[in-house]
C-alpha cells in the first residue's frame, strides 16, 4: 500500500492509491483494496476487469471513481460492497476482510427500484422490516425521511413523486440502516439536468451531516470534481488505478472556481477527452 502524504494543494503529478492525511474525523468506515483483481468467467473464456488495484478510503471521505465505460468500476463497487468475491486480493471494512454483503454499507443504485405499491415510509422501512428491528425502531425511518426532506411525503406512493424524490427516498432507505459507506453507482445518472445539479449539492450536505464515507462512481467529470475530496482515474479494462487528483476546494463549491476548471482538464486529459477543451 502507497503510503504518501499529500502536500497541500496537491495535483496528479504526485498520486497515490493512499488515503490523505487530515480526513477521517466523520463516523465513517475506512476501507482498503489491497491487490484486488478480478475475472469474469465468460462462454468465450475467462475476461480480466480489474487488474492489481490498491485503494484506500479514509473515515469520512468522499471517493469518486471515474475511467472508461465499461472499465470495471461498478465491478469494484460491487466487490467493496461485498455482493461478490474478488478473485484474488483483499478487500478491507475497518481492518476486517469483506466478505458478504453487511448494513453498514449500503449500495444507491441509478435507478431507485422502490416498490409502487409501498408508501415512501413503507420503502424506507424495508432494511429495518428485513432485519426484525422495525417495531422497537420505527423512529429511524422518521428520522431518516427527515434528513433528504421528505418527511412531508411519507404517505405518498412512488408514482406520484419526482425523479429527484424518488432518488431521496431510496438515499433515505440506505440511511435507515446509519451506514458507514455509501456506495454510490450512478445514482444521479436518470436525472435531468437542473435537478442532477440540485442533487450533488444536496448529496454532498447529506453527507457532511451524517459523516459517512462515501465511494461514487460516475461518468461525469464535473460531478465528480465537485462533490469529492479526491477522484481515482481508473485505466481501460482491466482496471487499474491510473491516476488520482486531489480536490482540496473547501465546500460549498463554485462551479466557476478556475481549480475546478484546471482539474477538470486533467482528468479530460486521463481520459483521452481533453482535444477539444
Amino acid at each position: 500500500m502507497v503510503s504518501t502524504v499529500l502536500p497541500p494543494k496537491a495535483t496528479s503529478a504526485h498520486p497515490t492509491t493512499a488515503a490523505p492525511q487530515g480526513q477521517g474525523q466523520g463516523q465513517g468506515a475506512r476501507i482498503e483494496a489491497h491487490n484486488v483483481s478480478h475475472w469474469f468467467h465468460l462462454p468465450s473464456g475467462a475476461l480480466q476487469v480489474i487488474n492489481d488495484l490498491n485503494l484506500a478510503v479514509a473515515p469520512g471521505e468522499f471517493v469518486a471513481l471515474l475511467g472508461p465505460s465499461g472499465c470495471g468500476k461498478s465491478t469494484f463497487l460491487r466487490l467493496v460492497a461485498g455482493l461478490e468475491p474478488a478473485t484474488t486480493g483483499q478487500l478491507l471494512h475497518d481492518e476486517q476482510p469483506i466478505t458478504d454483503p453487511d448494513p453498514s454499507r449500503i449500495v444507491v443504485f441509478q435507478d431507485p427500484t422502490l416498490f409502487p405499491w409501498r408508501t415512501v415510509w413503507d420503502n424506507v422501512a424495508l432494511g429495518l422490516q428485513a432485519r426484525g428491528l422495525l417495531k422497537t425502531q420505527r423512529h429511524r425511518v422518521d428520522d431518516a425521511l427527515k434528513r433528504v426532506g421528505l418527511e412531508g411525503f411519507a404517505k405518498a406512493f412512488p408514482h406520484q413523486l419526482s425523479g429527484g424524490m424518488a432518488q431521496r427516498v431510496a438515499l433515505a432507505r440506505a440511511l435507515v440502516n446509519d451506514p458507514s459507506l455509501l456506495v454510490l453507482d450512478e445514482p444521479l445518472g436518470k436525472l435531468d439536468s437542473l435537478t442532477r445539479i440540485a442533487m450533488q449539492t444536496e448529496l454532498v450536505e447529506l453527507w457532511q451531516r451524517t459523516g459517512f464515507s462515501a465511494l461514487l462512481v460516475t461518468h461525469d467529470v464535473e460531478e465528480a470534481l465537485f462533490m469529492a475530496q479526491r477522484v481515482v482515474v481508473f485505466s481501460e479494462r482491466p482496471a487499474t488505478v491510473k491516476q488520482i487528483l486531489v480536490n482540496d476546494l473547501p465546500y460549498p463549491r463554485h462551479r466557476g472556481d478556475p481549480r475546478l476548471a484546471q482539474l477538470r482538464h486533467e482528468a479530460l486529459a486521463l481520459l483521452g477527452l481533453d482535444a477539444s477543451w
